[in-house]
């Protein structure tokens, strides 16, 4: 499978979710681009702050689930699209789009909502987001959270499709030419049949699924960012790391093997590790429960149980 297409995404901004969690975000401008945000909940908790996976997708996949409005009860919780996606501009031509925008933009963020420090949570590509952004402002993060994330050399991330799904990559495959050629309806089939493979329940699978039409990609800014990737390797950082990090995955994340996660831990100094036993890319998702305890726990400043 197309690394531009499916790196480690989730996706769908769904007209299910949309109803579910309707939004009341702002427009904070940078240079040349403006950067929707929205923060949701109060309280004498540290601000946590998400950032969603793609590239090239906007965060409303993560209100498929109700965690982060449950950790808002106590603390600001922060979604906000990356540049160039969802409700964020466009990206005007010649203005950049790359990592270090990325950084940068969320470095931006934070100086704007006033947070001398917050808890930062990166998922899927979003968590390569934050470990770049954790390598550059170590002084700026609380506590970590590394979610189902892409490798720190980005070509490392280990996809486990073929493997496990040879007849759904067969399938897969059987529309890149159109999808190529910008054929909607190829483009269409080919997220249909990816879907399919993020999850552990099948109930789950049908729930998200059915729900994507009205999903959102921007390719420009999913093969910017791949082109710009690299020239990066971030596996000399994570040993500097002195934050409070957890590393988190899916037993069965086929888009992200769940050995990838290992190696991150196994590199961040006294990091924690937990795995999700029924649950592929979306662990929020699929056990939420366990999650939001996961999390809250490690938030607090708690010992992490399962």
């Amino acid at each position: 499978m197309r690394n531009s297409f499916i790196v480690f995404t989730l996706f769908a901004a769904t007209t299910f979710l949309a109803a579910r969690t309707k939004e009341e975000g702002r427009l904070l401008r940078r240079d040349q681009v403006s950067i929707y945000y929205e923060v949701r909940g109060v309280g004498p908790r540290t601000p946590f702050v998400l950032v969603n996976g793609g590239p090239g997708f906007d965060h409303a996949y993560l209100h498929v689930s109700d965690v982060w409005d449950r950790l808002a009860k106590d603390r600001p919780v922060v979604f906000y699209d990356q540049r160039g996606n969802g409700k964020s501009s466009a990206i005007p031509t010649g203005v950049s789009n790359s990592l270090q925008d990325e950084i940068e933009d969320l470095e931006a963020l934070r100086a704007h909502l006033g947070y001398e420090k917050f808890d930062l949570l990166g998922h899927s590509w979003g968590g390569y987001v934050v470990m770049a952004y954790a390598a550059r402002h170590p002084e700026r993060i609380a506590h970590l959270v590394i979610a189902d994330s892409a490798a720190p050399k980005w070509s490392d991330t280990k996809f486990l499709f073929d493997d496990v799904f040879p007849e759904a990559m067969e399938r897969y495959n059987s529309f890149n030419f159109g999808d190529m050629l910008g054929d909607q309806a190829a483009t269409d089939a080919q997220i249909r049949e990816y879907l399919q493979l993020l999850f552990y329940d099948p109930k789950k699978r049908d729930e998200f699924v059915s729900q994507s039409s009205a999903f959102v990609f921007t390719k420009s800014v999913s093969a910017a960012l791949n082109a710009d990737f690299a020239r990066f390797d971030l596996n000399p950082e994570l040993p500097k790391f002195r934050i409070p990090t957890l590393v988190v995955t899916g037993r069965f994340d086929i888009n992200v093997a769940p050995s990838v996660a290992w190696k991150i831990h196994r590199a961040i100094p006294q990091s924690r590790f937990v795995v999700f036993d029924r649950s592929g890319h979306l662990p929020f998702f699929e056990e939420p429960e366990a999650f939001l305890r996961t999390v809250k726990e490690f938030l607090d400043g708690e010992a992490v149980t399962r």
